[in-house]
């Protein structure tokens, strides 16, 4: 019976995602039907919407409606050429020091939108025509871009850490947050790394004295502290036990409504219904998808897929490293066609227990795990973020698989690295008594 509510499972939902159904729809229709191997249609029907249903009773996901919100105000509020202003401070005048900006930008503006996409245009769009008019490649430029985008998705405030604690049983949200700084960092010094090398030896050009001389570094450091700063009020406040996690969403909203309204004053109160109009549905669609999800998971668990799946990996090794080495693989091949919440929903009841079972701390593995998913977001065939950068550079999407071989391998080294040597991402979180 697992063996066909597998392939029915699969079956289902590939033929409805590849005739252009909504993925939402896919999942609930396919799970809908793997269930009905197992029950009678009525008994079927009821318990997969009191299924749908509780799942979204959970206090924990208040905090997702309103991070949303806080990364469209933040989005409306024009920061985006004040952090590349900002960006370009910090960088300084190294090799292809326009690149280096666009990826401190990239991990700046990705952490305060917790959206890679809203990343690579809002900082893609300004820097990308700027390298290419001082000599710079542009498929390079793009594929900087591209690479460096999903760096702020794991920086917090970070929605995909809020729903895998939901998912995972409870892991605490607070280290997930600390660890996922460090793991940031981490990717932007990578892909910067990475630039450097290529900028030097296509001799790009560094930003002239000239350039540096005349700009007022008060008033850009004056412009983009504010915005940034809310990353670390955010997690200033649930380390010193001023508010939870679950508060400090609510603390986003009104901080980035100050920014917004009162400080840049580039949003008027006039704009805010579209605004929360705009976080409505964007709430309505991630609360539809994780009742779908937790659909699934329910049919999978029914079905003992999970238990089999695990068996099946388990069966392949006992040795914890090509068990962790093949998790990754798994997961990198997902992220490549499915979304960050969806597969985050769907696979970790899958592989955390397989993951603690060999000894991974849950801090730990959801760490990697979500930073797989982000890979996954810019790698072929379907990763979006790859798309919306190809557009956002003006680049056919074949065009940049060669220039993003280079970032892919340091992206895959990191990735490797961050699974195999815990303590980098739980050192912060151990340090804090997390």
């Amino acid at each position: 019976m697992v063996a066909e509510a597998s392939i029915l499972l699969v079956l289902v939902f590939a033929i409805l995602l590849a005739v252009g159904i909504p993925i939402v729809i896919c999942i609930a229709v396919a799970s809908l039907a793997t269930v009905l191997l197992m029950l009678p249609l009525d008994i079927a029907v009821f318990t997969a919407g009191q299924k749908m249903v509780s799942s979204l009773n959970s206090f924990s996901l208040i905090a997702v409606p309103f991070f949303i919100l806080s990364g469209i105000i933040m989005n409306n509020g024009g920061i985006a050429h004040k952090l590349v202003d900002f960006a370009k401070l910090i960088v300084g005048r190294v090799p292809g020091s326009l690149a280096h900006t666009n990826v401190v930008g990239n991990a700046l503006f990705g952490s305060i939108s917790s959206s890679a996409i809203a990343a690579s245009t809002a900082i893609g769009g300004v820097m990308v025509p700027l390298q290419e008019k001082e000599g710079y490649d542009r498929k390079f430029a793009a594929a900087v871009n591209i690479a460096s985008a999903p760096s702020g998705m794991v920086i917090p405030p970070s929605t995909a850490f809020i729903i895998f604690s939901l998912i995972s049983g409870g892991t605490s949200i607070a280290a997930l947050f600390v660890g996922g700084y460090v793991i940031g960092i981490l990717w932007a010094i990578t892909i910067m790394a990475v630039a450097f090398v290529i900028a030097r030896k296509r001799k790009y050009p560094i930003v002239e004295k000239s350039e540096t001389a005349n700009i007022n570094k008060k008033k850009i450091v004056l412009d983009a502290i504010p915005s940034i700063l809310l990353i670390f009020i955010i997690i200033g406040g649930i380390l010193t036990g001023v508010f939870t996690a679950i508060e400090a969403s609510a603390v986003c909203v009104v901080y980035a409504l100050f920014l917004a309204l009162v400080y840049y004053r580039t949003l008027t109160i006039k704009q805010l219904p579209a605004v929360l109009i705009k976080s409505v549905e964007m709430s309505g669609m991630v609360m539809l998808l994780i009742a779908a999800s937790s659909l699934m998971s329910f049919a999978m668990a029914f079905t003992g897929i999970p238990d089999a799946l695990s068996q099946f990996i388990l069966g392949l090794s006992t040795n914890p490293l090509i068990i962790l080495l093949l998790i990754n693989i798994f997961l990198l091949i997902i992220g490549m066609f499915m979304d960050i919440a969806p597969a985050i929903l769907i696979f970790t009841p899958i592989f955390l227990p397989i993951a603690e079972g060999i000894g991974i701390d849950p801090v730990h593995f959801g760490i990697f795990f979500i930073l797989n998913l982000c890979v996954g977001t810019i790698t072929p065939p379907v990763g979006t973020g790859l798309f919306v950068g190809s557009m956002v550079g003006k680049e056919k999407v074949e065009n940049l698989i060669k220039p993003l071989m280079p970032f892919y391998i340091a992206m895959f080294v990191l990735l490797m690295v961050v699974t195999y040597v815990p303590e980098i991402s739980l050192f912060l979180p151990n340090l804090l008594g997390l």
